[in-house]
């Protein structure tokens, strides 16, 4: 009986922080899968943004002398950023959000950070936004952030909820909800709201101080 309350206040909590689209998508799923009732309540909450436009450079590079890294990003590199790091994250640009999918054909927040530190910094992290706080040694804040930190957000309800990578001017990478992975200003009114903290993992260097 006991189970059976939680599970149900479980169901209540879902649908009063849903909107209908979302309600209706749930309904559409198996409602004896308690692990993606719960899973949804910690999911990111569907942020609509405008992705960041960059100044495009004549020569349809990402800076000179820096080959295709960046290109489909759009970001302007310079002799400090890690060439490594962006190619990593060119190859997964665009790809659309999936909630618990981890391939390119749709990749959640998590996955998508795990993936791109186990490219680059041959880093295995935990699977959960929340869980990848236990993999930083430093906690970082925000005017402090440097490329290669992770970025923690909360929700609604205060719960770690969504990650990405900072990399530079107040710009981080992750999978959107609304655009896959993408790149997002910490200045968005969304992201500016829900920032929690920066972390630093001890094998992540930087030419950047």
């Amino acid at each position: 009986m006991k189970k059976c309350f939680v599970f149900v206040m479980v169901l209540m909590s879902f649908f009063a922080m849903t909107s209908c689209k979302a309600i209706k998508k749930f309904l559409e799923t198996d409602l004896s899968d308690e692990d993606y009732i719960v899973g949804q309540l910690y999911a990111d909450e569907y942020v609509q943004e405008t992705p960041v436009t960059f100044r495009n450079n004549s020569s349809g590079r990402s800076g000179a002398g820096t080959g295709s890294a960046g290109s489909s990003m759009g970001i302007e590199l310079n002799d400090k950023d890690n060439r490594k790091l962006y190619a990593a994250i060119d190859s997964w640009y665009g790809t659309p959000y999936q909630y618990g999918g981890c391939t390119k054909s749709g990749v959640d927040c998590s996955c998508f950070v795990g993936k791109i530190f186990k490219a680059v910094y041959g880093v295995t992290l935990h699977r959960t936004a929340n869980d990848i706080q236990q993999d930083m040694y430093k906690t970082v804040g925000r005017n402090a952030l440097r490329e290669g930190d992770v970025v923690f957000f909360t929700n609604s309800n205060g719960k770690v909820s969504h990650v990405g990578i900072y990399l530079k001017d107040d710009l981080f990478v992750h999978s959107s909800t609304s655009n896959g992975v993408t790149v997002s200003s910490l200045e968005n009114n969304y992201w500016k709201k829900h920032f929690y903290k920066g972390g630093r993992h001890k094998s992540v260097t930087t030419n950047y101080n």
